[in-house]
């Protein structure tokens, strides 16, 4: 496809008015979205206003005058209609990790006389790490893990939670949802997802599939910031089953009476532990605007188009040079594509010299995040044209491009 061809497929994309919301720095293209969303040109009056009208001008009343006490349930309902949920099954707390280990503490615990969490090989490390620290603390408690293809196949009546990641963040690869929740449920288990590479990126529908519980992060593809807080769902009829295993003064019935004995808040207020952080929340709050007046419809078939597109033109432009390390249907991936290279960080550091930003995971993976609301057909076109330029001149055998750096 050539650059023109690709602006005129900009210039019919429903989801073009999207693009204006965000401050991108000229000249480049930004196709790491799946590590840290773009910033929304929104944010820094946002996050001022709060600074100084609220906080600098009403002080503690800001809690009540400006609402900052129903904040994590009021930004929550934006969040509904974007991953398929109701706003009373959602609340913004947390971290990512912290709030898994909510979930899969009260899963565990509501699955008595079950042994096992089930996850995929290679689900993202922190995950991971939660689920292992949770079999140190219940040494009763193991965690099973298999390949992607297994998973449905692998619950069985030991199962006490099947833990996933949606969209993998290596490859892409999007689990079928619907099916793995279908399969937990026919063996009395619970499911937990994490969101974090799909959320805002893909269309999901949590309530339709029949979702137990997820997380998810509010800083890749919802825009919310560096460290935005995470989010936390609980389906409608496991809210009164479930207990948190962190409970707090701000998840307590009456938190301003000061009780010595927790008594827990009735629905999603629960998963509540410490105060809230207001500045982080009003960011994620612009970053979630950004999806105003956007079908999510348009996001799934934009990010299917996007991700197709740069996958065709990578490989008629590069031949056999790069191996594409995820799924080509569209029907299970996420928007992110990723291509193998045996000097694949060299190869994306030469890409950010260039203004093509996309990053790299060990050992040759260089991951390539569109994010629907702010990447162009056109940006597809430029980074493939770029990454086989670098592949064909050399350009990246230099040593400021081999030597590797703590973040990329």
């Amino acid at each position: 496809m050539t650059l023109e061809e690709a602006q005129q497929l900009d210039a019919a994309d429903p989801l073009a008015f999207a693009r204006e919301r965000f401050a991108l720095p000229p000249g480049a293209v930004y196709l790491d979205g799946n590590s840290l969303g773009a910033l929304p040109k929104a944010t820094a009056a946002r996050i001022d206003k709060t600074v100084r009208e609220q906080w600098g001008g009403d002080l503690i009343a800001s809690w009540n005058k400006h609402d900052w006490i129903d904040a994590p349930t009021r930004i929550a309902a934006k969040l509904a209609p974007i991953i398929g949920a109701r706003p009373e099954e959602l609340l913004i707390a947390d971290s990512t990790s912290v709030c898994l280990f909510k979930l899969l503490a009260a899963a565990v615990r509501a699955r008595p006389g079950r042994s096992t969490i089930l996850t995929e090989t290679g689900n993202f490390p922190t995950d991971l790490y939660v689920a292992q620290g949770m079999t140190r603390l219940w040494p009763d408690l193991r965690l099973k893990m298999v390949d992607a293809d297994d998973i449905a196949a692998a619950i069985d009546a030991d199962t006490a939670a099947v833990t996933l990641t949606h969209v993998n963040y290596r490859s892409g690869r999007r689990h079928d949802m619907a099916a793995i929740n279908a399969a937990a449920r026919a063996a009395g288990a619970l499911s937990l997802w994490d969101l974090s590479h799909s959320a805002g990126a893909i269309a999901l529908d949590l309530d339709g599939t029949a979702c137990d519980l997820a997380v998810g992060c509010g800083y890749k593809y919802l825009n919310g910031g560096p460290g935005a807080p995470a989010f936390v769902f609980v389906a409608g009829p496991l809210q009164s089953e479930l207990e948190t295993p962190l409970p707090g003064w701000m998840g307590h019935a009456d938190p301003f009476a000061f009780a010595a004995e927790y008594a827990p808040a009735a629905g999603m207020m629960q998963w509540l532990t410490g105060t809230p952080s207001i500045l982080a929340l009003a960011a994620l709050d612009a970053g979630l605007d950004s999806f105003a007046g956007v079908a999510i419809a348009n996001i799934e078939a934009k990010a299917a188009q996007l991700t197709g597109l740069f996958i065709d033109e990578v490989e008629v432009r590069c031949g056999a040079e790069v191996q594409l390390a995820g799924p080509r249907d569209p029907k299970t991936r996420g928007s992110q594509v990723s291509f193998a290279f045996p000097q694949g960080y060299a190869v994306m550091q030469a890409l950010i010299a260039r203004g093509i930003i996309g990053d790299f995971r060990a050992p040759d993976l260089m991951r390539f995040g569109f994010a629907p609301l702010y990447n162009r057909f056109a940006d597809a076109i430029r980074a493939a044209e770029e990454l086989a330029d670098i592949l064909a001149t050399r350009s990246w055998d230099e040593p400021r491009f081999l030597a590797r750096q703590k973040v990329t």
